[in-house]
């Protein structure tokens, strides 16, 4: 017989060690980069995926971000770089999708079918007088039901406490079976390593054998951008006709159906602008015209109030969807229902407005910090809905469309994000506002690894701040002591019995002191131990830099 092996076979072996060898007690960092590279080579060589536009569209992002992760490996660009993956994968089996977040979604099963696609390849490979494909076959008798017993038995055991006891027993005596056959037989190798191996394999696997079920890629393709006049069909039901018959009852079923929905939907929208248009009046009188006196809550003003908003922006946006997501786009009649949805949209785009004037003044007064960041980032996605939404209207697109272009804002969206160092950004923004803002040390301290330098050099600043904290609130550095508390650690030697009330302020202003200097010494020296125990792999050009920057220092 003559010998057949899937070229594809030892190139998944060759990307588990590649894994293996890059990401072993490494941080993420060039070692990335080197593996966004292996993936381009096994995937836009395989002659088996064929060259097309969207390849290189999604390669793109994905390759700029693996580059930036280099310099700056931060949260959000490692979260970017698995959802730029994910859509590049989605795009590279799946080349006629329109929407990233279907791709994405396609991506995500393309890249955990890794086993699946080691066996698929193993069935169809010979080996001499081998044929693999007896030996494969029966293992699907075994791992659809062992899965399954695993995910009941997690189920059962966050359940019952007991049956999670005797669990985790059996499941601690097939673990150290198995772990002393394996050492026995294999003394010299490490059990984690095959692991990530074996992890790497599975995910070589993903990225290279393509899925079959080409389901959601084909619903897709049946969808367009533009509206086109469809005849209703009694036989066939689906939820917004449905949700029309429950609104307007049997007029759906007659000729004036269109006319008594277009009705319907006037005096919806004329509720609905009254109902926004005294709210937004408010906000012009109170937030606009600051007529609320110079103390504000601003906290009670944006986070209170701003989730609220955005979900009914959005909500907004799913009833004007509904109304003209069918023959109501073609009715001659309905002039006066856009112009109502027209005003609501610009109302709703006020409303955004309001919330980004929220969060300025918060900003201004109160510094920056991720969560008013966040505020911002979601006003920006509700105003392009919104303007979307206006696009749908005007000129008669589906809610394909509506998915389709918001998918591919939000995409760009968090690639452009990603690109900014916001630890950096937000720490050097409070500090240099801080006569303004003031300075909240504990949240300046909660930040990544790379905002050491910056601490450090403003240390004797912080420390003035930490002394004003423990002068004014009787308030130490990372913890609350009252007067009460401080006397009653007499006992312990701490601090003296009988003090007055001056050396009472004294120690409280030495301890917090101390305490600031302590921790900030000890990141410095876990962050500069943490650097040097990783090898080239994890190179990252700003920790890097805050490294030289400590040692200069120190």
């Amino acid at each position: 017989m003559k010998q057949q092996i899937d070229y594809r076979l030892p190139l998944i072996f060759i990307g588990g060690l590649l894994f293996q060898y890059l990401f072993w007690e490494e941080f993420l960092g060039l070692n990335l980069l080197i593996y966004t590279l292996f993936i381009f080579i096994i995937t836009l060589t395989d002659k088996g995926i064929p060259f097309h536009k969207n390849k290189v569209y999604t390669a793109l992002p994905h390759l700029s971000i693996a580059i930036y992760i280099s310099y700056n490996n931060s949260n959000l660009a490692t979260v970017t770089w698995f959802i730029t993956l994910f859509i590049y994968l989605g795009t590279l089996h799946f080349p006629l999708l329109k929407s990233a977040v279907t791709a994405m979604l396609l991506g995500v099963l393309q890249a955990v079918s890794g086993p699946y696609g080691i066996f698929t390849k193993l069935q169809a490979t010979t080996l001499g007088k081998i044929n693999f494909k007896p030996l494969i076959k029966p293992i699907k008798y075994v791992v659809l039901p062992l899965l399954m017993v695993i995910i009941f038995c997690t189920l059962y055991s966050t359940a019952n406490p007991i049956f999670a006891k005797y669990t985790q027993l059996i499941a601690d005596s097939i673990t150290l079976f198995f772990t002393q056959i394996f050492n026995f037989l294999f003394i010299d190798i490490s059990i984690p390593k095959c692991l990530l191996i074996l992890l790497g394999i599975f995910i070589t696997a993903g990225l290279i054998v393509g899925i079959k079920s080409k389901l959601l890629a084909e619903i897709e393709l049946e969808e367009n951008d533009q509206l086109t006049r469809k005849r209703s069909d009694k036989k066939t039901s689906w939820f917004l006709q449905d949700f029309r018959i429950l609104l307007a009852g049997n007029q759906t079923q007659k000729i004036l159906a269109l006319k008594t929905e277009n009705t319907v939907g006037i005096i919806c929208f004329i509720m609905l602008n009254l109902l926004l248009m005294l709210l937004n009046g408010i906000d012009i009188y109170t937030l606009w015209l600051n007529n609320v006196g110079t103390t504000k809550n601003f906290s009670a003003a944006l986070h209170d109030g701003t989730t609220t908003l955005i979900f009914s922006i959005v909500f907004a946006m799913l009833i004007i969807v509904y109304f003209f997501s069918g023959n109501l786009n073609f009715y001659k009649q309905n002039k006066w229902i856009k112009l109502l949805a027209y005003i609501w949209i610009a109302q709703n785009a006020f409303l955004v407005a309001s919330v980004f004037h929220r969060d300025y003044d918060y900003i201004v007064y109160h510094g920056l910090t991720y969560k008013r960041i966040g505020v911002a980032v979601f006003a920006t996605l509700s105003l392009v809905g919104l303007v979307t939404v206006y696009l749908k209207v005007a000129q008669q697109k589906t809610v394909f469309y509506l998915y389709r272009l918001n998918a591919k804002v939000w995409y760009l969206l968090i690639i452009v994000l990603s690109f900014i160092n916001w630890d950096v950004f937000i720490v050097r923004y409070n500090l240099a506002k801080a006569d303004k803002i003031g300075v909240d040390v504990d949240h300046l301290m909660s930040f990544s690894d790379k905002t050491l330098p910056i601490l450090n050099e403003n240390r004797n600043f912080l420390l003035r701040h930490v002394v004003i904290e423990a002068e004014n609130n009787k308030q130490t550095y990372g913890k609350t002591e009252t007067t009460d508390s401080v006397v009653k650690l007499a006992d312990s030697e701490m601090i003296k019995p009988q003090l007055s009330d001056a050396e009472l302020k004294a120690q409280r202003i030495k301890q917090a002191k101390d305490y600031f200097n302590q921790e900030l010494d000890d990141r410095i020296d876990r962050f500069l131990k943490q650097q040097k125990s990783v090898s080239w792999l994890s190179f990252s050009y700003l920790e890097w830099k805050a490294v030289e920057n400590l040692k200069k220092k120190n």
